[in-house]
């Protein structure tokens, strides 16, 4: 099942770096300051924890931005499926 969440940012986990375009993260804040968020990211939760794995634009222009919450499509896991995704 999944469902659409305000997650604070401090409670979303990133375990994988990533690298981010700086113009792509300069348009999305520009994007997300006029219009809000179109697109929620995806998050795994497992154990009552937060893991992102996509979304990280979206995520770094939010921090940029100052926003203590982001939009997110949250779908329940199980650590077998988290383990899959790290390794």
């Amino acid at each position: 099942m999944v469902a659409i969440k305000e997650i604070p940012l401090a409670q979303i986990r990133r375990p994988l770096p990533r690298q981010t375009d700086p113009e792509k993260v300069k348009q999305l804040m520009e994007s997300i300051a006029k219009e809000g968020l179109r697109e929620p990211i995806d998050v795994l939760e497992v154990e009552g924890q937060y893991y992102g794995f996509s979304g990280c634009h979206r995520y770094e222009a939010h921090q940029r931005l100052g926003k203590a919450t982001i939009k997110c499509r949250v779908r329940r896991a199980p650590l077998g499926v988290l383990q899959r995704h790290l390794a």
